[in-house]
């Protein structure tokens, strides 16, 4: 299925000024160690799933409570290899999150900060390149929650596997869908996974849906893409 191509982002470059400009070691080698080879063939590039639950919605409100990160490739997920933290959120923790997440406020009161998880987390992010399942839960909220604890924040390439699927639906709608302004089906991780025959696994707990998050961009790109596509038609 051939999808309209976005505009290419040489994150070569903007890695190379974000190392410039930035203050603090631990992003300093974040940005230097970063996977930013614009026409490396997606069979070849090694992959993260990250997944956040957090307070809520508002990265400007709300915080992170826990993190989970599994890496892969197109070939293999790598489980043995995956990391879950729980952090204390400084901001909003409230009854609601806990119906939504299931993490209960001791297992919060005996979490450390999320200061005590970024050596480690930027670490296992270090020379992959992250996928996750809408793009502005993840950027924004680890941006903010650097900005907050470090006085500086961080950009980074992501694969959206939502937007991949936005852009499969729309393309399977064809002309007829646009000119009669046809809904999309779900965006939902779990609707997605639906699509292709993957199994049903619980929501929000941000490992396992770090792992359904891998698993449906593969799946996604054995539908959708020749394994020799270049990983720039792919991030944003």
């Amino acid at each position: 299925m051939a999808f309209k191509k976005q505009a290419m982002i040489d994150w070569a470059t903007r890695y190379k000024n974000l190392l410039t400009g930035a203050q603090n070691d631990t992003i300093k080698r974040f940005y230097g160690a970063a996977f930013s080879d614009k026409f490396a063939a997606i069979k070849d590039v090694p992959f993260v799933a990250m997944d956040f639950e957090t307070t809520g919605l508002d990265s400007t409100s709300d915080d992170i409570v826990s993190v989970g990160l599994i890496p892969f490739n197109l070939q293999r997920i790598y489980c043995k290899d995956s990391r879950h933290w729980v952090v204390r959120p400084r901001r909003n923790f409230n009854e609601g999150s806990i119906v939504i997440h299931g993490i209960t406020h001791s297992e919060i009161d005996d979490a450390p900060d999320f200061n005590h998880i970024i050596e480690p987390l930027l670490q296992a992010l270090s020379g992959k390149v992250v996928v996750v399942h809408y793009g502005a839960i993840e950027r924004h909220f680890l941006n903010t929650a650097l900005l907050l604890r470090l006085n500086e924040g961080i950009n980074f390439a992501l694969v959206d596997t939502m937007e991949i699927e936005r852009k499969a639906l729309k393309a399977r709608q064809g002309l007829l869908g646009w000119l009669f302004n046809s809904k999309l089906g779900s965006l939902r991780l779990g609707d997605c996974r639906q699509r292709y025959s993957l199994p049903v696994y619980k929501n929000h707990n941000a490992l396992t849906d770090a792992l359904a998050t891998a698993e449906l961009l593969q799946a996604q790109l054995s539908h959708h893409y020749r394994e020799d596509t270049p990983i720039s038609q792919l991030w944003n």
